[in-house]
């Protein structure tokens, strides 16, 4: 699922779920954001790419796929400053 396209509240509450390593090191489970935009700059500055890839974020009733938080991060009203995506694509 992507979401709605039309306005999203950056400053709303998140969960992040990203996807357990196959490998098993360094699993990383269920976080919780204060806020959506802090969740999606982690999501793609932070997150190694292999966990992105099933990643899901929710932001009140709606979910967001790996595809969906890239699309709210690439987005012209993300408040954060973006680094250089490490996990671009």
């Amino acid at each position: 699922m992507a979401g709605n396209r039309r306005s999203f509240d950056y400053d709303a509450p998140a969960e992040l779920f990203p996807t357990r390593s196959r490998k098993g090191n360094r699993p990383m489970g269920y976080r919780r954001f204060d806020s959506a935009a802090e969740a999606v700059r982690f999501a793609i500055e932070e997150l190694p790419p292999q966990l992105l890839v099933g990643a899901n974020l929710e932001v009140g009733e709606e979910r967001f796929n790996s595809q969906g938080i890239r699309e709210l991060y690439d987005r012209a009203q993300y408040p954060l400053a973006r680094r250089s995506p490490k996990a671009a694509e």
